[in-house]
């Protein structure tokens, strides 16, 4: 269960740990972490339990009130039959999402550690990394077999722009862990959120499937939070420049990705453009979920000098940085 996972505990220790010049032995204990607990797609989950059935029609997918577009009267207006359709439809293209940034991840990692030295226990980590996110991909795609929905996978322009950002991997190492980050921290967020409301009407096997995630999702946000703090200070002042310049772009666009209904459910549910943008585009509500979900990015980037009088507008017009942090951060300068 979440509640029993000692990330937490082992982020604190992570974080002394790095001032004191002990990286590799904190990605050590990530490693032995990753041993101690981890998951299988589908021996940790019961598959074909009558409780874990998805029906589309059961009332459990519905959007809550509190989400933006849950929270339409158009939403509303629609037939139970509808509303559930349209959640449990939302899901299944998060789902999808998150299939193709381990793809790329899975990838990126793999390039990344065919370069490290001999011995090195990066090498390790980013193996047991991709294993686990082997397994979430497993299970994700399962979940989308079960919904009946046919989720689109990559188009040919998608497929080039994951290209470029494996890429990455090799020539630019920390412009690929904040597009690690960029995407894992949003979908974080969201399930952790869902998961502290403990509501009893949520879907059992949707309940599993975020546990799981979010315990092995928290050493691989951890893996790169401090793989950066080890890295962008002792890079070039031209490529911290470039850092500092991408990364709210690389935030803003992977966080709408993750926490905006797609143009496709749009479509083919008919939502209308104004209900679309008053859900999104124009609502407070959203761009402070926006703000809440990129925090722990926007922080590390504040932190490590990336947050500047010259990408500090950028901050704000994706959104993710509040006036007071980007005030403060410009002063700095």
């Amino acid at each position: 269960m979440v509640g029993e996972s000692v990330v937490p505990k082992l982020e604190r220790v992570i974080r002394r740990a790095i001032h004191n010049d002990s990286y590799f032995d904190l990605i050590r204990k990530l490693s032995r972490q990753s041993v101690v607990k981890h998951f299988d797609a589908y021996a940790d989950i019961d598959w074909d339990n009558p409780d874990f059935r998805i029906d589309p029609d059961d009332s459990r997918w519905e959007l809550e009130s509190d989400d933006v577009l849950g929270a339409t009267e158009w939403y509303r207006a629609q037939s139970p039959r509808i509303r559930s359709r349209i959640g449990l439809h939302m899901l299944a293209n998060f789902m999808k999402i998150g299939v193709i940034f381990e793809y790329v991840l899975k990838r990126g990692l793999l390039d990344f550690a065919s370069r490290l030295p001999t011995g090195s226990p990066e090498f390790r980590y980013c193996y047991h990394e991709t294993i686990e996110e082997a397994q979430h991909s497993l299970m994700f795609q399962e979940f989308i077999n079960r919904t009946g929905f046919n989720i689109p996978g990559l188009s040919r322009l998608e497929r080039r722009g994951a290209e470029f950002v494996v890429r990455y991997a090799l020539k630019f190492p920390e412009l690929f862990f904040v597009f690690v980050l960029a995407g894992e921290d949003p979908i974080d967020y969201v399930q952790r959120q869902i998961l502290r409301k403990n509501r009893e009407d949520i879907h059992p096997l949707l309940r599993r499937i975020m546990q799981i995630h979010v315990t092995e999702e928290a050493r691989h946000i951890s893996f790169a939070r401090h793989n950066l703090r080890k890295r962008i200070p002792v890079l070039s002042t031209v490529r911290t420049a470039r850092l500092a310049f991408s990364a709210p772009l690389i935030l803003g666009a992977m966080g709408r990705m993750m926490m905006e209904a797609s143009p496709q459910i749009a479509r083919e549910y008919h939502i209308p453009r104004e209900v679309v943008d008053a859900a999104y585009r124009n609502n407070p509500i959203q761009h402070r979920g926006m703000h809440e979900a990129s925090s722990k990015l926007f922080g590390l980037c504040d932190e490590l000098g990336l947050v500047n009088r010259w990408s500090v507008h950028l901050w704000k017009v994706t959104g993710i940085s509040p006036e007071t942090k980007s005030s403060s951060s410009t002063a700095r300068q």
